[in-house]
């Protein structure tokens, strides 16, 4: 099958900090990609690259697609002057130009030449593959689908919302229906209703679809096959056969990695041991025969000779493996309990009668040792300032709320109070092992969610995933019977938020869980509750 997008030898840096080295990819007609990889690796760059909207610094990128071709940024660049129409309307400005020429072409079949024949027939395949015939009505669909049917066609694109306006690029790229859809993150501002309706029209398209997502049930749903753009080795990994295959792989390579390291462990405790006891092993209290002392000392010199010889080759070869070791991989992802974890029964937080503001009102909560519960609701229904109640980060203007045990807090958004502190010290804050730096740096390493070379990177220089990935090691480190958790998967890659579920299965104390993850919340085991109605209440679901 022919390649209609592919990528050779390219490069890319932004600000001086190298993205991709010499990648390549080959992309046919009709796959749908999936493009994972941490916050900041290159996934937007990428998608921008294969659209033409930024040049490589070397190599090529081509891209067939005589259907025509969409982008759809994270942020819709829609002019805020012009209407909802107006949107739609330069959307399929290139379908309404082919029908134009069809019915101009159209009125002059009678006596038209060969050449104009066939031009009527390309347009007319072109029209027809693209659905041209049924686009106003896709239009409707669309805006229904993302639930934008309420929206005013007249209404000015500057007073919709940052969701209204993602959701209106969203339905207009699926509406004209070009051959090529790129997309960057499109399940943003979707509710699970637009969500069904958008993995439906993907599936449903004719052409190629690569979308850049990190919504694991997306990924399980529409892609053919998932590209991870490794931000360690600024490369592009393949994985054939989508999501599955792609978490497959990672669990393949963990296992060489655990195989790996113990050989090597293996062969240098070997060479260790041989390098120290092959001189006592070999030719020893062997007696002088016939009192010949010329022959012995001959002898005894070859032994010596052989003996050192293979002493310097195990030492070559120890220090060759010791200049290349093998890092132990890092533990799974576990939280800890506090130690006194089984005196802290019954009542974990208390909320009573309270309110803030207008975001949040509950007259009674209560959270129990080894309870989990998950929220929900719409955006800024009030969870992230209830689970801020709850950790004591955001005083009531109302009410009371009791807190017992320790508490683990991962918010939302992670700010940066000391920008010049380097990664060590801001994750050794407050722990009783900071002044030891090797202690520290060991338990650091040991989560895996950072390489050495990342330890004195000052906190202000880490991109939106890192500092996520900080402040989820600071929580591991910690103690606790509480955890509260405030969109735990945002910014981390998919390997890591697989690991992270797991811990939270594994996890004995209490949990109370703020995400907009499909399948986290498909997965969890739990009270599941919502918050609603515009005046937040908690409402068991």
């Amino acid at each position: 099958m022919p390649t209609q997008i592919s990528l050779h030898f390219v490069s890319k840096s932004h600000a001086d900090r190298p993205l991709l080295d010499r990648v390549s990819l080959a992309v046919r007609p009709g796959e749908r990609l999936g493009i994972v990889g941490e916050n900041g690796a290159g996934k937007s760059t990428l998608l921008r690259l294969i659209a033409g909207l930024e040049p490589p610094d070397e190599g090529r990128v081509l891209l067939t697609a005589d259907g025509g071709t969409g982008y759809l940024g994270q942020t819709p660049d829609l002019p805020p002057d012009r209407t909802v129409q107006d949107a739609i309307d330069a959307a399929l400005a290139e379908l309404r130009d082919i029908e134009r020429r069809l019915r101009s072409l159209e009125a002059i079949l009678g006596d038209a030449a060969p050449a104009q024949l066939d031009a009527y027939g390309d347009l007319l395949t072109r029209f027809e593959l693209r659905g041209g015939y049924e686009a106003d009505a896709r239009v409707d669909r669309a805006l229904h689908g993302l639930g934008l049917d309420g929206l005013g066609r007249g209404r000015l694109l500057g007073s919709l919302s940052g969701g209204e306006q993602a959701r209106l690029g969203l339905a207009c790229l699926i509406s004209a229906a070009p051959e090529v859809m790129l997309l960057d993150e499109p399940t943003n501002h979707l509710d699970a209703t637009a969500l069904d309706w958008l993995e439906e029209a993907l599936l449903a398209h004719r052409g190629t679809v690569l979308a850049v997502s990190h919504d694991r049930l997306f990924l399980q749903r529409i892609a053919t096959a998932v590209v991870e753009v490794d931000a360690d080795r600024r490369a592009l990994v393949r994985y054939g056969e989508g999501y599955g295959t792609f978490l497959a792989a990672k669990a393949a390579a963990r296992r060489r990695w655990e195989q790996e390291h113990a050989q090597w462990c293996e062969e240098v405790a070997r060479l260790t041991a041989h390098a120290a006891g092959a001189a006592r092993g070999v030719a020893q209290d062997r007696g002088m025969k016939d009192n010949n002392k010329m022959a012995y000392d001959r002898d005894r010199g070859r032994v010596q000779a052989s003996v050192s010889s293979r002493v310097r080759n195990a030492q070559e070869r120890l220090r060759r493996l010791r200049a290349e070791p093998v890092p132990r991989p890092p533990e799974p992802l576990r939280f800890r309990a506090a130690p006194d974890s089984g005196d802290t029964a019954g009542t974990l937080v208390r909320l009573d009668d309270v309110r803030v503001g207008d975001r949040l009102a509950v007259d009674a909560l209560t959270v129990r040792a080894g309870e989990r519960i998950l929220v929900h609701g719409a955006n800024g229904a009030g969870k992230t300032t209830l689970l801020r109640v709850m950790a004591g980060a955001t005083a009531p203007d109302r009410g009371t709320v009791v807190r017992r045990g320790r508490i683990g807090f991962l918010a939302q958004e992670i700010p940066v109070s000391r920008p010049a502190e380097p990664l060590l010290a801001a994750f050794g804050r407050g722990l009783a092992l900071a002044g030891d730096p090797d202690e520290l740096a060991a338990l650091l390493l040991s989560f895996g969610l950072f390489r050495e070379r990342d330890l004195h990177v000052p906190v202000g220089s880490l991109s939106a995933g890192q500092r996520r990935r900080l402040a989820l090691a600071r929580l591991l480190a910690r103690p606790a019977d509480l955890l509260l958790l405030d969109e735990p998967t945002n910014h981390l890659a998919l390997a890591l938020v697989e690991e992270l579920e797991e811990a939270l299965a594994a996890w004995p104390g209490a949990l109370v869980v703020v995400s907009h993850d499909r399948l986290l919340r498909r997965r969890f085991a739990g009270r599941p509750y919502e918050l609603r109605d515009g005046r937040p209440a908690l409402v068991a679901c």
